[in-house]
C-alpha cells in the first residue's frame, strides 16, 4: 500500500476557509476545544483568523494534510493599518454592538471585536507586525509551528518588516513553551490584563 503523502506547508487559499474557522474554535479555549463556549462558532474565527486572511492574504499560510488545512499562521505586516482596514472593511455590519456590561464569555469576545484599536500600545512600537498561530492537537509537536513561523517571518522580512508581536492568554504555558523555544521575548506593557506580550525579530 502506497503510504500517504506528508502533510505540505503552502499559502492559504479561499477553499481553506471551513478548515481556518475549525482550527480557530477547536484552539480557541487556552489552547483547547471552545466549542462548547461559543453559541455562535464563527465569532472567535471572525475576530482572530477570517479578517488577516481577507485583507492580508500574503501573510497567510496553511499545513494541509490529508487534503485539509490543520494549522495556520496568519498576521500583518502593520498592525496601525491593520486596525483601520479592519474598522473600515471588515467590522461594518457583522455582529451588533456589544452590550454596555458583558455577561457571558461571547458578549466579551463581541466587545473585544468592536475594540481594535486595543490592538495598538505604545510599547508595541517597535514591533509593527503581529501574528496568530494556530495547530490542531494531532500536528502539534511534530515541527509544523516553528516551519510555520520561519514561513511568516521570512515573509515579513521580504517586506522590510524588523520586529513581530503577538498576545497570547497567559495561562497557555504550553504555548508559552512554544514561543520560548523559537525566540520570543515577553514584553513589558502596564496592566496587560489575561494575556502576555512576545516580540521577537524577523531575522
Amino acid at each position: 500500500m502506497t503510504p500517504p503523502p506528508p502533510p505540505v506547508l503552502r499559502p492559504y487559499r479561499p477553499g481553506d476557509r471551513e478548515a481556518l474557522f475549525d482550527i480557530c474554535v477547536r484552539t480557541g479555549h487556552v489552547g483547547e476545544d471552545a466549542r462548547h463556549l461559543y453559541p455562535d462558532p464563527g465569532l472567535l474565527p471572525d475576530i482572530f483568523a477570517a479578517p488577516y486572511a481577507v485583507l492580508e492574504p500574503g501573510l497567510a499560510f496553511v499545513v494541509e494534510d490529508g487534503g485539509r488545512a490543520v494549522g495556520y499562521i496568519l498576521g500583518t505586516a502593520d498592525t496601525a493599518s491593520f486596525v483601520d482596514r479592519y474598522r473600515a472593511e471588515w467590522l461594518p455590519g457583522r455582529y451588533p454592538a456589544p452590550v454596555p456590561e458583558p455577561a457571558t464569555l461571547a458578549e466579551a469576545m463581541t466587545a473585544l471585536m468592536h475594540d481594535p484599536e486595543r490592538m495598538i500600545l505604545p510599547e508595541l512600537a517597535d514591533y509593527p507586525a503581529h501574528l496568530h498561530i494556530d495547530l490542531l492537537p494531532s500536528h502539534q509537536g511534530a515541527g509544523y509551528g516553528r516551519r510555520l513561523l520561519e514561513t511568516f517571518l521570512a515573509a515579513l522580512a521580504e517586506q522590510g518588516v524588523e520586529a513581530v508581536h503577538l498576545s497570547m492568554l497567559t495561562a497557555n504555558t504550553k504555548a508559552r513553551a512554544f514561543y520560548d523555544r523559537v525566540g520570543f521575548h515577553e514584553i513589558p506593557v502596564p496592566d496587560p490584563g489575561a494575556v502576555t506580550y512576545l516580540g521577537r525579530s524577523t531575522r
